[in-house]
């Protein structure tokens, strides 16, 4: 690591200290994450990272998501994890006409975390390097207007881009997007 992030990972450090929160869980490359997020501005980057930890804590307060806590979500099977790329990164696949708005958006948004932590740590496996990515293959084949939620999708790409702090997806592939079927109201 190179000097001059070794002290801007200590300011940030102490910024963090001086807002109330610790750093000792997490680091240098987690850190890292939201220094590079915010260009290696400490306090932007000690204000977003306290920010994950609330929100966090707040909706993952164990520290992780349970599979008792998204039944509905995980009964639907709707996406898998298909092992690790040639290159190393986690395969994520969606099969989206699997998909239905959520009664209860609570829950889906734990399924978020659980889904992405699980397909994070499919791959980092103990040796985290800040920069995790992962792969989405997007299966729209039989996807109906019912299927449709924008709800659903700004949770998923909000939680990617706020909240999983660069570890976006290294790709997003698309399947049989080319029309969505209506089907009769039954």
């Amino acid at each position: 690591m190179e000097k001059s992030h070794e002290l801007e990972l200590t300011q940030m450090r102490k910024s963090v200290e001086k807002l109330g929160f610790s750093t000792e869980k997490y680091g240098d490359p987690t850190l890292m994450r939201f220094l590079i997020a915010r260009s290696m501005d400490t306090d932007k980057a000690s204000k977003m990272f306290v920010q994950w930890l609330k929100w966090r804590s707040s909706l993952v307060p164990n520290g992780f998501v349970v599979e008792s806590e998204v039944p509905d979500q995980l009964e639907a099977r709707k996406i898998f994890l298909q092992g690790l790329s040639k290159t190393g990164y986690p395969v994520m696949i969606v099969q989206a006409c699997k998909h239905y708005p959520p009664k209860d958006h609570l829950q889906f948004k734990k399924f978020v975390v659980y889904l992405l932590d699980k397909t994070i740590a499919s791959a980092v496996k103990g040796r985290e390097i800040g920069n995790e990515k992962l792969i989405g293959v997007l299966d729209f084949q039989n996807i109906t207007y019912r299927n449709v939620d924008a709800r659903g999708l700004i949770t998923g790409f909000q939680f990617l881009q706020v909240m999983y702090v660069l570890r976006n997806m290294l790709k997003r592939t698309l399947f049989h997007v080319s029309y969505i079927r209506e089907t009769e109201q039954g």
